[in-house]
């Protein structure tokens, strides 16, 4: 059946039904008018119902992909850590169950809105790699208008419930966050490979929403720490991603690491020193917890912990340094996904005394 309805039916093109055609045209003019008063065929609820729940559930379904739910995910789970870290630094009670969601439901409201401004902003690009053009807008199931709605919607009522409940601090790292992935990031991943530093950035900001909600301060070692884990994290993790997408990206016109040094050397030296970096903070947490440096017990035990815990990543890294395929940026992608929760788990049973 056509799609569209300025298109003809191919069934009327069809040689065997022209006749009838014309011979329906003909009848109709020796026919006289029918001037009676028919009444309007109304569809029965039955059928009108389930319309609207299945319009109304792809919608749903559409806003929550709009968001970038993996990501948003991902920044909820260092929320968390870094909040209980920032209590724990500075021996401060813990957040009331209602803080606790009302600190991940504003935090994911500004991690969603920034996720679907990106994809507002790179709708008719997403269209040029197989891998975003289901994307709702992309694919044209959204309207524009509709996203660009919900992206203002979810961006404000997030910075604003950060700032009513936890003060300015929180609500101005998320704007920070929001700002620098959807107005720097985002159109500078056309221009320059630089677009993975500022996009690490961007990833390791949230980590502030929810260390100075906590209680944290923006001149705690602890708060940087965790932000260094993070936006080291992203080298191995994105590098992965890059090199696996490469064709697609370079065919949209994405400058991207693998893109611009296709060899996939680039991508695996960032991927090493980005490993090494992530090592480094955890290490660096676990032995000056509260910014001074003293040994102890707990201190040697976890930072070997964070060591054993990025030793696959490593492996990984190196494996794919030396001899770039896809199947080795795979494994170096699936392992990115373990690594970071496991290094955040015990920089947080760390600082808790565990």
């Amino acid at each position: 059946m056509a799609t569209d309805l300025g298109e003809p039916s191919t069934l009327l093109m069809e040689p065997s039904y022209v006749p009838m055609f014309e011979s329906s045209r003909e009848a109709e003019v020796l026919a006289p008018p029918d001037r009676t008063n028919k009444p309007a065929v109304k569809m029965p609820p039955s059928v009108v119902e389930p319309a609207v729940d299945s319009a109304a559930r792809t919608l749903f379904r559409d806003c929550v992909e709009l968001t970038k739910p993996r990501i948003v995910t991902m920044i909820l789970v260092t929320t968390m850590a870094s909040a209980w870290i920032a209590m724990a630094s500075k021996s401060l009670g813990g957040l009331s169950a209602i803080q606790w969601i009302v600190l991940l439901l504003g935090t994911g409201l500004v991690a969603g809105s920034a996720g679907a401004a990106n994809q507002v902003w790179e709708r008719v690009i997403d269209t040029l790699m197989p891998r975003t053009a289901s994307r709702p807008i992309a694919s044209g199931r959204m309207p524009l208008s509709i996203g660009v709605g919900f992206t203002m919607t979810t961006g404000v009522f997030g910075t604003a419930l950060l700032a009513w409940s936890f003060g300015a601090a929180p609500a101005v790292f998320g704007s920070a966050t929001w700002l620098l992935y959807v107005l720097v990031y985002t159109p500078m991943k056309t221009r320059t490979a630089w677009n993975t530093t500022v996009g690490a950035i961007a990833g390791a900001l949230p980590v502030f929403i929810g260390y100075t909600a906590a209680g944290g301060t923006t001149t705690d070692l602890a708060g940087w720490m965790l932000f260094g884990v993070l936006a080291a994290w992203q080298y191995p993790h994105f590098m992965a991603i890059a090199w696996l997408y490469r064709r697609q990206y370079g065919e949209a016109g994405f400058q991207m690491t693998t893109t611009v040094e296709p060899t996939g050397r680039d991508a695996a030296w960032q991927s090493v020193l980005g490993t090494i970096a992530l090592a480094a903070c955890g290490v660096t947490l676990c032995l000056a917890p509260t910014g001074q440096w003293w040994l102890s017990a707990a201190g040697v035990a976890t930072s070997l912990l964070v060591l054993v815990a990025c030793a696959p990543l490593m492996k990984a890294s190196l494996r794919f340094q030396s001899s770039p395929d896809d199947i080795r940026a795979r494994k170096m992608l699936r392992w990115s996904l373990v690594v970071l929760p496991a290094v955040l788990l015990v920089m947080t049973l760390r600082m808790i005394g565990l």
